[in-house]
């Protein structure tokens, strides 16, 4: 099931990556915030909705190499700390630092 029909039909790969990963990163604070929160439900949600921008991030064809190697990577740290054992000792705060910086750039370049 694809959540984010629009840009899954080709919208995404034509944002920036900095937009990309803004994006994502904001769902992956909402599952965080529904976590803490113990809300199950909205918890999935976001959880799902981050995993399927970070996927469709992955399968945009400009990013390539070490690129895609790093999306690949924050796809994974961010599995790890949500529902995983944390063994990157990932926080809510280094998680929320490494996304907000890709938030500033997307305004930034607007």
């Amino acid at each position: 099931m694809t959540l984010h029909a629009g840009l899954a039909s080709g919208r995404w790969f034509t944002l920036p990556l900095a937009d990309q990963l803004a994006n994502a990163g904001a769902d992956v604070g909402r599952a965080i915030q529904a976590k803490g929160a113990g809300d199950d439900v909205r918890f999935a949600s976001a959880l799902d909705r981050s995993l399927e921008l970070l996927d469709l991030t992955m399968a945009d064809p400009r990013w390539v190499g070490p690129r895609l190697r790093e999306i690949a990577r924050v796809r994974e740290v961010v599995c790890d700390f949500l529902v995983g054992d944390n063994v990157y000792g990932s926080t809510p705060e280094s998680l929320d630092g490494y996304f907000m910086a890709f938030a500033f750039a997307s305004r930034r370049d607007r």
